[in-house]
């Protein structure tokens, strides 16, 4: 399964009640396939996913696999802390006809490594789609291993790993010990260009909400030989990247969306809006850019 080189972690629109927009989901959704990305990634972190239902999950995965499903790789978000969730939301996805399912490290109850490799096992072994696994310690508080990364991606249908520990090194290791079909995704914007280096296949990126075609430009140079123009490229986007991450995320981004025009609404608690003078440097970048 080639799941594409730029995928979107999509933001979850909501109308002014802070209901699920499920109209603006499938707008976004198209935008966004018009301007860089292969592929979305449906309730990720960045689509706010732990305060959604189970059941605004389903549909938000339906509408957005019928309005675009047969256009781009669609690939939902079923990881939990729970097994059991994550089970019975993967075979949900499965029904609905997503092409892949990405599994995030299971969340604050911190399992030790071979808990976590019989996590994404169980999950696995349940479905005959596509597994991306996603490993963020950073929110998760446990790092998958690349030891365990590699047991894991023995399993026939465990094909990519979102990497978004920040640390390169690690990725090195992954690569270094898994087959040369298995995928390395960038889970963060700045590191894109370093893990392509180091034979990564692309990101799932956030900032492409916004400059989705730079960062497809960015990478198709690099995989063209086209090295100093990824160079240059990656030094271009780099501040925004950074301004995309000044709070926690999906703050920013949606933020910067409604700003330039593309109404993804607001947060749900515990989230919040960005203060007066995050704002304030969110604007100003943006105008850097020319996205306002």
């Amino acid at each position: 399964m080639e799941f594409g080189e730029v995928l979107t972690a999509m933001v979850t629109p909501f109308d002014d009640d802070l209901e699920v927009d499920y109209d603006r989901a499938v707008e976004l959704a198209e935008y966004l396939l018009n301007n860089g990305s292969d592929g979305l990634v449906v309730l990720g972190t960045t689509g706010e996913v732990p305060t959604l239902t189970v059941e605004e999950k389903v549909k938000l995965l339906e509408v957005i696999n019928e309005a675009v499903g047969e256009q781009a790789t669609i690939i939902a978000g079923t990881g939990s802390y729970s097994t059991q969730a994550g089970i019975e939301l993967t075979k949900k996805a499965e029904e609905i006809g997503v092409d892949g399912v990405m599994l995030v490290t299971p969340y604050y109850n911190k399992p030790p490594q071979d808990g976590l490799y019989n996590h994404f096992k169980s999950i696995a072994d349940v479905t005959d789609l596509p597994v991306m696994l996603y490993n963020v310690p950073g929110r998760t508080g446990r790092n998958v291993e690349p030891e365990t990364v590699a047991k894991l991606s023995k399993i026939d249908n465990i094909v990519a790993l979102k990497e978004a520990s920040g640390d390169v090194d690690q990725a090195i290791m992954v690569h270094r010990m898994t087959d040369d079909d298995f995928k390395i995704y960038s889970g963060e914007d700045s590191l894109i260009l370093p893990l392509l280096s180091i034979g990564g296949t692309g990101v799932v990126s956030v900032s492409s909400h916004l400059v989705g075609d730079q960062i497809k430009e960015m990478i198709t140079s690099f995989k063209a030989g086209k090295v100093e123009k990824a160079i240059e490229k990656n030094k271009e986007l780099n501040k925004l990247f950074k301004t995309m991450f000044i709070t926690t995320n999906p703050i920013p981004v949606k933020t910067g969306l409604n700003l330039i025009g593309q109404q993804v609404g607001g947060f749900r608690a515990p989230l919040n809006g960005l203060n007066d003078q995050q704002e304030a440097e969110l604007k100003d970048v943006l105008a850097e850019y020319n996205l306002i």
